[in-house]
């Protein structure tokens, strides 16, 4: 495979399929397309690797062979000369931007800001060098320990739950490949950059960019400049950061859908990021699927399903669950959300249904404190505050449960009363879940920064 891909390699992904997760399907001896099976579809990285002449041909025998297999076949992460291919059908999924490595230095010399970017960890003694694959081989050597610890911290603070595809973070895999950059400070390993190459185009992704969360300023920044220096040395024409996802024209409802979703990811924070850093280029990526013959707006649906279940490592569901317990901003602020009409509604329900009007004013007084301190705490999570907050809902939970078992039980009259006990007592019950999670992945995170 590796020698397909030093001939073939064309893609900014291209190398990626590498690494564990991937099969492989093969189209004669000069052509492969690299792909994960979720169960309803073969979701390819990238176009086929093979000749730029044989592009269609391959491509086209793929969708025949995902047919054959009962699956849906779509090809994620695709650049502009792979989408004339008919008749598949193309989505805008984001852009890409591109430098030439050989035009860095002018670039950083007119652009001020970033000058004092890096002026400024540099004079906070962060210092990047080159590490070689060799040194990194060993499992047990000390530096590979350091940047698997810096991994693991780097993952364990992400809003998302861990991903696989294009974006698992396997750093290590055919190292002697790679080009490997680390930033120091203080005696720790504080940021790390791995690089792999474009064969064809002379080039690299800058695919595994991480910094730890107590790096200074300019940290990713200065990183991004040794690497692009040093690949300008060995003559490379052409970098990349790789995708921006939803940058860039895309349709309205991935518009809509890139603000929604932005407390789980910051689509905006990774374009703004990369466009300071004033790249030559931003070529449009793209996702392409065989028409079905349905409208337009539910095939790319359902190929976009198809990708984020292939991120998902084929298991979604799960994979929102485990987000969802790690209660990132959007999921407090939703329970937020849900407290008003809930507020609202005891405010007008029968005083009947409490065990005195005092009761019900004291519920209603917790549940419109509750709002405006969960609206806090989504805008800035601080520990003390969602231990505090988590503990309320406990109470809540059991104290609601006491009063529809000595009170309320006995005098449900109705369906529609007794859908509302059960929402009483399942919704802060959920909720007490959701938070005690929030508190323990944050603190779990801590710890793991606090140990280095």
């Amino acid at each position: 495979m590796l020698l397909l891909l030093r001939k073939y390699g064309w893609n900014a992904t291209s190398f990626q399929v590498l690494e564990q997760g991937f099969q492989y399907w093969f189209c004669g001896d000069d052509a492969c397309v690299a792909y994960v099976d979720t169960g309803n579809s073969w979701v390819a990285a990238g176009a086929p690797i093979t000749g730029a002449e044989r592009l269609g041909e391959v491509a086209q025998a793929f969708v025949a062979a995902a047919s054959h297999a009962g699956r849906r076949a779509s090809f994620f992460a695709v650049e502009r000369r792979f989408i004339d291919m008919p008749p598949l059908q193309v989505t805008l999924i984001g852009e890409q931007p591109v430098w030439n490595p050989a035009m860095w230095s002018a670039m950083v010399d007119g652009h001020r800001s970033l000058r004092e970017q890096l002026r400024r960890a540099r004079a906070k003694g962060v210092v990047i060098r080159a590490v070689s694959g060799a040194a990194l081989l060993p499992p047990d050597a000390p530096l590979r320990l350091a940047i698997d610890a810096l991994i693991r911290n780097w993952l364990a603070g992400r809003p998302l739950a861990p991903m696989g595809f294009l974006v698992d973070v396997q750093p290590f895999s055919h190292g002697d490949e790679r080009r490997y950059f680390v930033a120091e400070w203080s005696g720790r390993i504080i940021g790390f950059l791995a690089a792999v190459p474009i064969y064809t185009r002379k080039g690299w992704l800058f695919e595994d960019l991480l910094r730890d969360r107590c790096a200074p300023n300019g940290t990713a920044e200065l990183l991004i400049d040794f690497a692009m220096r040093d690949v300008a040395r060995v003559g490379s024409s052409y970098a990349t950061l790789g995708l921006a996802p939803l940058a860039g024209p895309v349709a309205l409802w991935l518009g809509v859908a890139r603000v929604l979703s932005a407390s789980f990811y910051d689509f905006r924070g990774v374009q703004t990021f990369r466009a300071k850093l004033r790249p030559d280029r931003w070529d449009p990526i793209y996702l392409v699927y065989p028409s079905a013959g349905r409208p337009a707006v539910l095939e790319s649906t359902a190929a976009l399903w198809d990708v984020l279940t292939a991120f998902a490592r084929g298991r979604l569901v799960s994979f929102g669950v485990e987000t969802l317990l790690r209660g990132p901003a959007l999921v407090i602020r939703l329970l937020a959300l849900l407290l008003v009409p809930w507020t609202i509604l005891l405010s007008l329900v029968a005083v009947q249904l409490f065990p005195s009007p005092a009761v019900r004013a004291a519920w209603v007084a917790f549940d419109a404190t509750l709002t405006l301190v969960l609206f806090t705490l989504a805008a800035r999570w601080r520990r003390w505050l969602g231990v505090a907050v988590a503990t309320a809902v406990s109470l809540d939970a059991i104290t609601t449960s006491l009063q529809v078992a000595l009170f309320n039980l006995e005098r449900v009259s109705g369906p529609f009363e007794a859908i509302a006990l059960v929402i009483a007592i399942g919704a802060p019950m959920a909720a007490a879940l959701i938070l005690w999670k929030a508190v323990g992945h944050h603190h779990s995170t801590d710890q793991r920064l606090a140990a280095g």
